[in-house]
């Protein structure tokens, strides 16, 4: 009893010390730019949660980064590690805006939004299925092959809206057509927070059930932990790699198309801010645990409005938050290999 509650509190320790490194590369920051840290982080705070319009837009963040969390957390469970959410994302919103443009006139309205989901995790599984292909067939790490595949997908996205997507009516900006009324995600009253939220939360219970509760997800996390162990027993992992990877693609997607029809209404710039990458942090202050994906989600969002309201009323750059984002990165994948050895 005694070594056990030893190693829970050195658990908590490890914890405390990797989530303490940001906040202490944070106020270095602020102390270096001549503000005060406590002020700064009291200030931030205010960004995040003072008000309920405030609060809401940590919401709209924490919907994406959700379900690129778990799009990471799915991948991870198995030992690969996706780090082309940001491109799968992206291909999601471009799938679902060619589904919000092409098909608006001949699908019934009640037809338009399911039909853009269904369209946006294809673009994001299809996005997938390449570093998928090379890894389950010639072993080509997927780490590579998804993040040289992130800047594609942007430059891509950038051509079809600066050209053949351009709306000729925009005045020369950047963009597609705006979406019609039926393929826009229905808003919570005076707030831009959408249903996006709801399909990460209830993606993070779906995927913590089947993980914990049904023999795909024990097989998924054999093969994760040992993979020899599986191949002895008769599973196929490389095969198992290629749907799964292309599974994470999918919710990736989902969020792209979450992005499009629930916040812009048309494909243009900002779509691409970092989601994807955001979702390793999420993945890794989770735990990898898909039920903890939205709350992890909503601290980083946290952080990344904060950030934007310290510019406003502190006039600091909101890049300082982003220094506090690679701190908390830092200090996790520095706890998540110490539980290795």
């Amino acid at each position: 009893m005694s070594s056990q509650r030893t190693i829970h509190s050195r658990a908590i320790a490890l914890w405390a010390f990797a989530l303490a490194v940001p906040l202490l590369a944070g106020a270095a920051v602020f102390a270096v730019m001549g503000s005060d840290p406590l002020a700064a982080y009291s200030v931030m705070f205010q960004g995040a949660f003072g008000s309920w319009g405030r609060f809401s837009e940590v919401l709209v963040k924490a919907s994406a980064l959700s379900l690129t969390g778990l799009a990471v957390i799915l991948a991870a469970r198995m030992n690969l590690w996706n780090i082309g959410c940001e491109g799968q994302l992206v291909m999601g919103a471009v799938f679902a805006t060619a589904a919000a443009l092409h098909l608006g006139d001949t699908l019934p309205a009640a037809l338009m939004l399911p039909c853009a989901a269904l369209c946006g995790m294809a673009g994001g599984a299809l996005w997938a299925s390449g570093p998928a292909w090379l890894r389950s067939r010639l072993g080509v790490s997927e780490i590579i092959t998804t993040l040289l595949l992130n800047y594609v997908a942007i430059a891509l996205m950038e051509h079809l809206y600066f050209g053949i997507w351009r709306d000729p009516a925009g005045f020369g900006f950047p963009g597609t057509a705006m979406f019609a009324e039926a393929a826009r995600l229905p808003r919570l009253a005076g707030t831009r927070v959408h249903p996006g939220l709801l399909a990460g939360i209830a993606g993070a219970i779906l995927l913590a059930w089947a993980l914990a509760k049904t023999r795909w997800g024990y097989e998924l996390t054999v093969m994760g932990l040992g993979p020899k162990a599986a191949s002895y027993a008769g599973m196929d992992a490389a095969r198992r790699g290629l749907w799964v990877l292309m599974a994470s693609g999918a919710i990736a997607g989902l969020a792209g198309m979450a992005e499009v029809t629930g916040i812009h209404y048309r494909l243009q710039q900002g779509v691409a801010v970092g989601y994807g990458y955001d979702g390793v942090i999420v993945a890794c202050l989770a735990r990898l645990h898909p039920a903890l994906a939205p709350p992890a989600a909503i601290v980083l969002a946290a952080v990344l409005v904060g950030g934007e309201y310290l510019q406003t009323k502190m006039r600091l750059p909101s890049a300082a938050s982003l220094v506090i984002e690679a701190a908390l990165l830092l200090s996790l994948l520095w706890l998540q290999a110490r539980k290795k050895r």
